[in-house]
């Protein structure tokens, strides 16, 4: 059992670093706003996983990606491909908003509409953001904890493609390929991956083994018709067959299928030289999700549209506004043990925001949202925050304020039995403080951020009402913290990195500690190219102990994670690898009586032309 009693001193003094948040690959950030903006007009706490991480890693599921940066917290019901969810900063699973390729993929089916991470592997994705803090002025519903934004590659001048393959432990086979190019007006590419495993029980204490495959796909279309007019078209999908349990009980009669569709279509305008940009687009997503148990089938379909317009104004170079106009329509289905149930909602949202530069040196953003749900009626949030360098960027001073809030689900609100149409919106209130210094032209990165999130009305089961029990707005919890990351860089072969969180997340009224959310986390990676073309590289994840339930009865032992990689080059496009996951053959578990990998190897090749 791992006692977690890390300290930020400790881990400073200890060990440096945390590469995804290089000079390079993290300059211009989308998500602070949902446009492109230098990091240094960014007031919040923002980490990138650039592609060289992503490669460099070797990672299957991007939940093991995210696992290593600061403030996350994840759960996982049993192996690969199980229901995971992601917890930002304490917050509830279903309070962290996920975009793929800028489309909000959060399931309308689902109890909380929480993104079930278990079916996102890394595949062909190039980039990922993830930005911690409430954020509902740019977001609306569901960004209370923050917002994971996830994206495919940006298409290749000319052509390019690359693809990989590799095998290992439990029959596992792993491949994906892309080819991306630009000629005239069009760029574009397309991306195909392929997932299967033997895998093992998803209980503990089974013997079953549970198989999962995934098959993923994604294409990407811009047409640049002249220097002001463009049009966007991306989509994204993603197949999944899993082998489950009965809970934690050995079963070979349950199943759990699902198929996941994005898309999106964005025509983009721009006039006033520049001055004026504007963005129209429609996105879709639907999931589908279909269960075999031993009771019979049962099955679920979410689906949201939504329309949004964005305008970007700016009169001066010292001033821009955003402001825009969004129409969401979710809908979930169900079906299953004789019965059926459909429901669907609409939402109408407005929002402004400013970011202004009164002086070199200092950005300051400001704004405010409404959003008018059928049901509940309005909410309003607003949110503001800065970023100040004294030095063209070598210290960043940065504070932001930030409200958020999330809409009961059509689950909540109509489900049979246990559904209240009286709920109200979850509302939080996010505040954080930070700074980055960068020392010896980035051979040094270094960030800490303090925060605190109070969160009320916050919706849960109630068994004091109805027959059965149902939903309402009865709990109110409050979040705070550090996160720090440390990025060295000695010499141009060797990059080591890190990142700490201490999240102290609890139930306001009882004092427990929230559920999965342990306090302190740490990973440290390293990574070193050898003259001969060699590279070689570890990551050791830290967890502390927690509580598998909300009254703090039954623990979860804290753990420790080590995995080692290597890389070879062969040709100058071809590249052997493989690595080993959980080296120590370390027993862990994130939900209790649920299974986890033990040792694990797994070898392959990849190619880029």
């Amino acid at each position: 059992m791992l006692k977690a009693t890390i300290s930020l001193a400790a881990l400073l003094a200890a060990t440096p670093a945390f590469a995804a948040d290089d000079a390079d690959n993290d300059a211009i950030i989308v998500t602070a706003l949902g446009i492109e903006q230098p990091r240094d007009e960014v007031g919040q706490a923002v980490t990138v996983i650039d592609a060289d991480t992503i490669r460099t890693r070797q990672s299957v599921s991007v939940v093991d990606l995210l696992a290593t940066t600061p403030g996350v917290r994840f759960n996982r019901s049993g192996s690969l491909g199980g229901v995971t969810g992601v917890s930002l900063r304490g917050a509830e699973t279903t309070q962290t908003l996920v975009l793929i390729d800028g489309v909000k993929v959060n399931d309308t089916s689902g109890i909380g509409d929480m993104y079930d991470f278990g079916g996102l592997l890394t595949g062909n994705i190039q980039r990922i953001e993830i930005l911690r803090g409430s954020n509902s002025i740019v977001y609306g519903s569901q960004a209370i904890g923050g917002v994971v934004n996830v994206m495919t590659g940006t298409p290749a001048a000319g052509f390019a493609g690359n693809a990989s393959v590799d095998y290992g432990y439990r029959d596992t086979l792993n491949a994906k390929a892309d080819i991306s190019g630009s000629s005239g007006i069009a760029s574009g590419g397309v991306g195909v991956a392929y997932f299967n495993t033997d895998g093992i029980s998803a209980a503990a204490n089974g013997t079953e083994k549970d198989g999962y495959e995934n098959i993923a796909a994604n294409a990407k279309l811009k047409l640049a018709f002249t220097d002001t007019l463009s049009l966007d078209l991306r989509g994204y999908y993603i197949h999944t067959d899993l082998d489950t349990d009965n809970g934690v009980i050995d079963s070979t009669a349950d199943t759990a299928k699902s198929d996941q569709y994005v898309g999106y279509a964005g025509l983009n305008l721009a006039l006033f030289d520049g001055r004026l940009t504007n963005r129209a687009a429609v996105t879709w997503f639907r999931m589908d999700r279909d269960y075999t148990s031993a009771f019979g089938p049962y099955g679920y379909s979410g689906t949201n549209l939504r329309f949004e317009y964005e305008g970007v104004y700016q009169p001066v170079d010292q001033a821009r506004l955003i402001f825009g106009y969004e129409h969401e329509r979710p809908d979930y289905d169900f079906s299953g043990f004789g019965s059926t149930e459909s429901h669907k909602a609409d939402i109408d949202s407005v929002y402004a925001l400013a970011v202004v530069k009164p002086f070199t040196g200092l950005a300051v953003t400001g704004g405010v949202r409404h959003d008018d749900h059928s049901q509940f009626g309005g909410a309003t949030t607003f949110g503001a925050n800065a970023n100040y360098t004294p030095n063209n960027g070598a210290t960043n001073f940065r504070a932001s304020y930030g409200e958020g809030f999330k809409a009961p689900s059509l689950y909540q609100l109509y489900g049979t039995d246990v559904g209240n149409a009286g709920l109200r919106p979850e509302r939080s209130k996010s505040y954080d403080i930070g700074f980055d210094q960068r020392l010896g032209g980035d051979r040094a990165i270094l960030s800490v951020t303090a925060f605190r999130r109070v969160t009320k009305d916050q919706i849960n089961y109630d068994y004091s009402i109805g027959l059965y029990g149902g939903y309402n707005n009865i709990d109110r919890t409050r979040a705070k913290g550090v996160e720090a990351m440390l990025t060295l860089k000695p010499v141009d072969a060797l990059t080591v990195t890190a990142a700490y969180s201490y999240v102290d997340a609890r139930d306001r009224d009882t004092g427990a500690r929230l559920p999965r959310r342990a306090a302190n986390a740490v990973s440290v990676s390293a990574d070193y190219v050898w003259p001969f073309g060699l590279t070689t590289g570890a990551t050791v994840t830290m967890v502390g102990d927690s509580f598998n339930d909300a009254t703090n009865l039954v623990r979860l032992d804290g753990y420790a994670l080590a995995n080692v990689r290597a890389s070879f080059p062969i040709l100058e496009n071809l590249e052997i690898y493989g690595r080993i996951d959980n080296l120590t053959d370390a027993k862990y578990a994130t939900v209790y009586g649920y299974g986890t990998y033990g040792r694990s190897a797994y070898g392959g090749v990849r190619v880029r032309f």
